[in-house]
Order: C-alpha cells, then sequence, then structure tokens
C-alpha cells in the first residue's frame, strides 16, 4: 500500500530538472556577484546617499520659475521641433521598409533580410550614439538631434508596420490582382487602407517616444531642453534644474494626454 501510494504521488520537477534549476539559480547569483564586483560599489557612498539627497532637494528649492521664459521656453520649443521632426523623418524612412520587410508586400526574400537587417541594425544602436555620431558629423545643435532620434525610430516604426501589413486581410490584395492592379496600385489601394490605423498608432506613440528622448539628447550637444539643463548642472544652478525637470515632467504629462485624445478620435 505504501509503495502504490508513492508511486502515484505527484513529483512537480524531475531529478534532471532540479539540478537544472538549481544551476540557473547558481548562474544567476554569480552573474549578480560579479556585477557587483566589477562596478565597484563604494559603501561609503551609499552610506552618504540620503543626506546626499536632502542636501540636493534644499538646494534645488525653491523653483527659479522667473527663468522659465528667457531660458527655458526656447529651449522647450525647441525640443518639440527635434521630435516632431524627428517622427516625420522616421516615418519617412520606416515605412518603406517596412513594407520591403513584409514577405507578404514584397515576395523577395533577399529583400526581405535585407530591410530586416537594416530594422534591426538600426534600433540596436542607442540613440545616445547616433546623436554623438551626427553631432561629430554636423556639428552640436537640434539637427544632430533629429537626425539621431530619426534613425533610431526606423527599426521601431518599420518593424511594427510590417507586422502589421503582414496581418492584413489577404482577400482584400487576391482581389486587386486577379482585377489586374500593379504592385504599387496593391500597396496603395489594399495593404494601406487595411495598415492605416497601425500607422496613426505608431507615429503617436513614436513621437510620444521622441518627445522624451529629445529632452535627454542635449547633454551630449544634441540640442533642445537637455542643453540648458546640461548647463545648470555644470553651473550648480539647482533652483534651474528644478525647474527644468517639473518642466519636463509636465510636458510628457501633456503630451500623453494629448496622444490618447487623439487616438480616440482617429484610431
Amino acid at each position: 500500500m505504501n509503495a502504490t501510494a508513492e508511486m502515484n504521488r505527484w513529483i512537480r520537477f524531475t531529478p534532471a530538472q532540479r539540478v537544472a534549476r538549481f544551476a540557473v539559480y547558481l548562474g544567476m547569483v554569480a552573474a549578480i556577484v560579479w556585477a557587483l564586483k566589477t562596478i565597484e560599489v563604494i559603501p561609503e557612498f551609499l552610506y552618504d546617499a540620503p543626506a546626499q539627497v536632502v542636501d540636493m532637494g534644499a538646494r534645488m528649492w525653491p523653483i527659479d520659475f522667473a527663468h522659465f521664459w528667457p531660458g527655458i521656453w526656447p529651449a522647450l520649443v525647441e525640443t518639440l521641433h527635434i521630435a516632431a521632426m524627428a517622427t516625420i523623418l522616421g516615418l519617412c524612412m520606416g515605412i518603406p521598409v517596412g513594407f520591403l520587410a513584409a514577405r507578404n508586400a514584397t515576395p523577395f526574400p533577399w529583400v526581405n533580410h535585407a530591410a530586416r537587417f537594416v530594422l534591426v541594425a538600426t534600433r540596436s544602436i542607442s540613440t545616445l550614439l547616433w546623436a554623438l555620431f551626427f553631432v561629430a558629423m554636423f556639428g552640436p545643435g537640434p539637427l544632430a538631434g533629429a537626425l539621431a532620434i530619426a534613425f533610431h525610430s526606423i527599426g521601431f516604426i518599420g518593424k511594427m508596420f510590417s507586422e502589421g501589413v503582414e496581418e492584413s486581410n489577404r482577400g482584400s490584395i487576391e482581389a486587386l490582382q486577379a482585377a489586374g492592379a500593379t504592385r504599387m496600385q496593391q500597396i496603395v489601394m489594399g495593404y494601406w487602407p487595411m495598415v492605416l490605423p497601425t500607422f496613426w498608432s505608431v507615429a503617436l506613440f513614436r513621437w510620444d517616444i521622441n518627445v522624451r528622448e529629445s529632452a535627454i539628447l542635449g547633454l551630449v550637444g544634441a540640442g533642445g531642453i537637455g542643453v540648458a539643463l546640461n548647463s545648470a548642472i555644470d553651473l550648480l544652478q539647482w533652483d534651474r534644474v528644478s525647474l527644468i525637470l517639473l518642466t519636463i515632467f509636465v510636458v510628457v504629462i501633456l503630451i500623453e494626454i494629448i496622444v490618447m485624445q487623439i487616438r480616440r478620435r482617429v484610431i
């Protein structure tokens, strides 16, 4: 009776699975220990961190609201312009690559692979790295920031768009083919109406992301409100730093609300 009960007892993991799970946990712990050793955490700085946070907060208060119009507003407008231009350029470059990456819209495997390579390559490089590259090429300024965000957006926009094209209804395309429509006519009259909601969704979502990224690229000289933030930090003007951070936070919240309202009415 005891032997039968033992055989019928449910076992969640086999011995081999238990060993494998233990090996994974051990590897994770080893990786964490190695990372902590590599980054050289200084305990004295950790103990002093709460006091430094309190001191920083005291320096950032009161907020210098008087500096908003002469110093922050022009940089904020430039940031919005960078994000808008980067979104437009990203859509103009990402959508064609997305169509080339879609297997049903472009039935040529070598073209699909080349387009997917472009999508992976552009989004695998960080926006800051793109910004450093374009700053070195064109010099510091909003042009470098717009191009950096635009090239990084190609991978995101193209991937989302290619997936939308591949999920489109095949029946409409077959009807156009039966009517003798050319490849371009199939794209314009068949695929595009079906992926139009995807277009608006990707465009709005990417614009939201680009506004946040354009606020950071100024730290490497790519224009926008990040330049003002970097200058304020370098000059130890913490009351202006708090103003810039508050401005970025408010703008991000407002843009999120705007994007949600547009999505409800357009999509």
